[in-house]
């Protein structure tokens, strides 16, 4: 049997409302999360939270020492939980976590998190560069509007887009409900 984890990427009090960069979505999106979340501690799985710290000269969120770069409480970690900082959308550069995922024996990550169309999209795909097997639970994740040469697309528009992306050849795709039954 493979050994999985969960990875939980940036689910932090910016993205969520009176944050200062709110995702459409974020409130639902991290109730699934606290729901996978639950299923892996109740099954004894273990659960590395990612914490994204700008360090940009300009960042206008998550930046150090501020209750907005902060884990959500809805996802916040236990005491012996691992929580890996960051300060690039790819969870894995000049990060910790391909050691620990190492020292764990992990061969399969499930993944959650926000945004689906930066940290998600560079995790996933640099994990299954590295050999990783990964499943994303789509609806414990969510995007931001954006626009593109003069063509905008709603959040749930780039969510969607980013998943169809990833659930081709990277990601197999669940929701919350279908990976905790």
């Amino acid at each position: 049997m493979t050994k999985k984890a969960l990875i939980i990427i940036d689910i932090q009090n910016d993205y969520f409302p009176g944050g200062r960069f709110p995702l459409e979505g974020s409130e639902q999106a991290g109730e699934n999360a606290a729901r996978v979340l639950d299923y892996f501690r109740q099954n004894g799985l273990p659960v590395i939270h990612i914490r994204h710290i700008s360090t940009k000269e300009g960042a206008a969120f998550f930046l150090p020492g501020t209750e907005g770069a902060e884990i959500h409480q809805c996802v916040k970690p236990l005491e012996d939980e691992t929580v890996v900082l960051k300060n690039f959308p790819n969870s894995f550069r000049e990060t910790v976590l391909e050691d620990e995922l190492k020292k764990l024996g992990v061969q399969e990550l499930v993944i959650c998190g926000m945004m689906s169309n930066m940290c998600v999209d560079a995790t996933t795909r640099a994990a299954v560069d590295m050999g990783y097997q990964c499943t994303v639970v789509h609806d414990a994740c969510c995007g931001a509007a954006l626009e593109f040469n003069g063509v905008k697309s709603e959040a749930a528009e780039v969510h969607a887009g980013f998943m169809a992306s990833l659930g081709m050849t990277y990601a197999s795709m669940v929701s919350a409900q279908e990976l905790t039954a």
